[in-house]
């Protein structure tokens, strides 16, 4: 996946961004709706499908695991035989996808066989106790490095009960492994979450007439279940719009339309925060695919002021992008209550501070967040940690400021977006 996608970035600016974009399909519904439609009885249609290496690793992973999925005009169709899969000939490979690693977890541990997965060097140094002790509460069999704290994880399927699992950490990946595993458990599964997290699962088998009940924005129940097959157009990427509006919101002269974006208002947090900090974005509803809202985001340039904001698990992919936005405001924007970004793709905290000091910004390091000195960034030569979050956060800036800037790892953008570039270029007239 990443052979097309060139190892740096180069691009010069400032460039205002005009035109419309319909974006990738999101990636956290993306490997939700593939991994349901294994479960399926019947064939299932997914349109619209993210194609960055993550989401391509979940579908390689189900075809070792005996599920037959298909390009079909312009479509995947996944033959999902009910629940009833296969046990892998080799070690699933689930490379830097951690939404892969957790989530197949929860759908392998009631099947009757052993699995073992693993993934890069970044992966297995990721937490996976979040995962594995509450699936173990559930009769799980899973073991690992540190006890099951680290990958490569080992697990001996078997049947699974229902059982009441408070969760640490608010994680709609566990949630999605814990829903996954308490469909094909005896009982009812119970998951609660100490704060709310992404619902596209919740909606996704909601509209699919699953016997799960949503209790509150933090609990929610599931029981045994065979799911029907489905179609589904794959919203765009909110996680991915949030860069396009916050270059569009510090760049002069942009003005941009990014069409069919999911607007479920678990992950449009980032909205609130650029709406706070004084950015022009405009929601534009369009419809609904299987429960998820989906509608426009039209963005044009406008000053920014500092602010304080605290991500929810929900939108908190989209610091790196909020955190430029705040390299260009005006005055100090502080980023709190957010230690989970240490333990993503790269240390993000410490990545953002590095390339945002990198660019003349004022960039002060906390356990759990930033403070950031707005200002008006400079050209510079800047580096991805290996996260694409972090490749695409250091090419938006670089689009504000004026002079050539380069991205060295562009390569890590393959992961979520490997057409980024493209479509930067699109709106910008850069050429990558």
């Amino acid at each position: 996946m990443t052979a097309s996608v060139p190892a740096e970035f180069t691009l010069a600016g400032p460039r205002p961004l005009r035109g419309r974009l319909r974006l990738p399909g999101d990636k956290g519904i993306s490997h939700r709706a593939l991994l349901l439609a294994a479960l399926a009885d019947g064939p299932s249609r997914i349109t619209g499908l993210a194609d960055g290496d993550d989401v391509h690793r979940t579908r390689l992973v189900l075809e070792h695991l005996g599920v037959r999925v298909r390009a079909s005009d312009g479509a995947v169709v996944v033959y999902g035989a009910g629940g009833s899969l296969r046990e892998p000939e080799r070690t699933l490979d689930c490379g830097n996808s951690g939404t892969t690693m957790r989530m197949v977890t929860g759908l392998v541990a009631p099947q009757p066989f052993h699995t073992v997965l693993t993934g890069d060097s970044s992966l297995v140094t990721r937490p996976m106790a979040r995962v594995v002790e509450p699936l173990r509460r559930m009769g799980a069999r899973v073991d690992g490095r540190d006890g099951g704290a680290r990958a490569p994880l080992a697990v001996r399927g078997g049947p699974l009960r229902g059982v009441r699992c408070e969760l640490d950490v608010a994680s709609g990946q566990v949630k999605t492994a814990l829903v996954l595993a308490g469909l094909q458990a005896d009982g009812t599964t119970e998951v609660v979450e100490p704060n709310r997290s992404r619902d596209h699962t919740e909606r996704l088998l909601g509209a699919l007439g699953a016997p799960l009940e949503v209790v509150d924005d933090r609990t929610l129940r599931v029981r045994r279940a065979t799911l029907p097959a489905f179609e589904l157009d794959v919203p765009g990427d909110p996680s991915s719009a949030a860069f396009f509006a916050v270059a569009a919101s510090v760049t002069p002269g942009s003005a941009v339309v990014l069409e069919g974006v999911s607007i479920n208002p678990s992950r449009i947090g980032f909205v609130d925060v650029l709406h706070r900090m004084g950015a022009a974005v405009e929601i534009r509803p369009t419809g609904d695919r299987l429960g998820e809202p989906v509608g426009d985001l039209e963005v044009t340039a406008a000053p920014l002021t500092a602010t304080t904001f605290s991500p929810e698990e929900a939108w908190i992919d989209e610091v790196p992008a909020l955190a430029v936005a705040a390299a260009f405001a005006d005055g100090v924007t502080e980023i709190r209550d957010a230690a989970e970004l240490r333990v993503k793709e790269s240390d993000r905290i410490g990545a953002l501070a590095q390339e945002l000091s990198q660019l003349g910004v004022g960039a002060e390091e906390r356990p759990d967040g930033l403070l950031i000195h707005g200002g008006q960034p400079r050209a510079a030569l800047l580096k991805s940690h290996g996260d694409h979050r972090v490749a695409m956060a250091a090419a938006i800036a670089a689009v504000g400021c004026e002079g050539e800037s380069t991205v060295r790892g562009w390569r890590a953008v393959a992961a979520s977006y490997p057409g980024f570039a493209d479509d930067l270029a699109a709106l910008t007239g850069n050429s990558s």
